[in-house]
């Protein structure tokens, strides 16, 4: 008989107990594109637009702005206020649905863009949650040994697919990028994450082929977050041992002003200051929440050390929340 085969162990490597977030950045192009600005392509004013989705005004990239050039803006602004160099970089995650094309992936070349040698380097699409699915991927990668210090970046360049005759999407959608810098950590700074999808609805956000343009089912869109979302920031508040009143901050993806109110008040975070970068910056997808987080903090809107509730949701549909702690 052959004696049994005994397979050697496998070492694995050491990672941290917890991961936390040393910084965050930004980036918004220059071009301010306001509610009578839209008014003069498509029928409809500011007054129409504002009490339907909250938004003043939205900025959009120029012709030869790329999602990989506002990466790197955020990703380098992120990175200067997290006081590591860019040898200390293992990990680049680019979380956005809008490239320009799928290959190459952009976090290898903003990467080396900002001087990150050699680092794991991915794309992740997880539309409008993709920041919030980076977060959590990087922060495991940190607990698990494999990666010691991660850049974030959530960077969109959705103008390149709306149609401007469209109603519906171009008083909506805009441009822009946020970062954060993610390190291990003794006590967690990154709690638990509660993700997932609705896969049924997938065909209510959809591009239909690369020469098509965004479309959206907005009302189907709007019962969902406005029923699903909530009870998926609660989670999170719970599995990480903080109650919604101790929150400091909620930062719900910037989606529209009457989804991200409606979630505020089913939270009842009554000491939160909730975030409405909406209002003039536009919806920017897997950008609005480290955009809008990074400009509470710049602001200082924010106590640092504190919790922040981060719930991002949208295409796929896709859904996730974590609590952190203020940088």
């Amino acid at each position: 008989m052959t004696a049994a085969y005994e397979a050697p162990a496998l070492r694995l490597s050491q990672g941290s107990p917890g991961a936390r977030i040393l910084a965050f950045g930004d980036y918004q192009p220059a071009k301010v594109v306001t509610n009578d600005d839209l008014a003069k392509i498509v029928d409809t004013s500011d007054e129409w637009i504002r009490s339907r989705v909250g938004i003043a005004e939205r900025r959009i990239a120029g012709p030869e702005e790329t999602v990989g050039d506002m990466a790197v803006q955020a990703g380098g602004k992120a990175l200067a206020a997290s006081g590591l160099s860019p040898e200390d970089i293992d990990l680049v995650i680019v979380a956005t649905c809008s490239v320009e094309t799928t290959i190459p992936n952009q976090a290898a070349s903003v990467a080396h863009r900002l001087g990150v040698k050699a680092p794991a380097a991915f794309d992740l699409n997880a539309a409008c949650a993709g920041f919030c699915y980076a977060l959590e991927t990087a922060a495991s990668a940190v607990r698990a040994g494999s990666a010691r210090n991660a850049l974030v970046i959530g960077a969109e360049k959705m103008s390149n697919w709306i149609d401007w005759n469209d109603r519906s999407t171009c008083i909506i959608f805009a441009d822009g990028a946020g970062a954060a810098v993610v390190t291990g950590a003794a006590e967690p700074g990154v709690g638990p994450v509660v993700w997932g999808s609705a896969g049924e609805l997938a065909d209510k956000i959809t591009v239909a082929d690369r020469r098509s343009f965004i479309k959206q089912e907005g009302q189907a869109v709007f019962r969902w977050a406005t029923t699903a979302v909530a009870p998926v920031a609660l989670e999170a508040c719970e599995r990480a041992g903080i109650a919604p009143d101790q929150l400091a901050a909620v930062v719900p993806h910037q989606a529209n002003l009457r989804i991200v109110d409606a979630i505020a008040r089913r939270l009842k975070a009554v000491n939160a200051v909730v975030a409405d970068d909406i209002v003039h910056s536009g919806n920017t997808s897997a950008a609005s929440i480290p955009m809008a987080l990074s400009r509470m903090i710049e602001r200082g809107d924010v106590p640092s050390g504190a919790p922040a509730l981060l719930v991002g949701f949208g295409a796929g549909l896709s859904y996730a929340a974590q609590v952190i702690h203020l940088p």
